[in-house]
C-alpha cells in the first residue's frame, strides 16, 4: 500500500512542469548574475587604466 502510494508521488512529481519553470528562472538569473559580474570586472580595469593615464598625464610621464 505504502509502495503504491510513494509510487504515485513520483509519477506525479516527475510529470509535473512548474518546477521546470523554477529552474529556468534560476538558470537564468545565474546567467545574468554571471554577466553583471563580467562587465563590473571588464569596466573596473578600464577605469584603473585611465586614472593611471590621467595622474601619469598631471605628473608627467611619472609612475602612479
Amino acid at each position: 500500500m505504502i509502495l503504491q502510494a510513494i509510487k504515485t508521488s513520483v509519477l506525479k512529481f516527475v510529470k509535473d512542469e512548474d518546477g521546470l519553470t523554477i529552474v529556468e528562472y534560476a538558470v537564468a538569473g545565474g546567467l545574468v548574475t554571471v554577466a553583471v559580474a563580467a562587465a563590473f570586472i571588464l569596466l573596473g580595469t578600464e577605469v584603473g587604466n585611465n586614472i593611471t593615464a590621467l595622474c601619469q598625464a598631471v605628473n608627467n610621464n611619472v609612475a602612479c
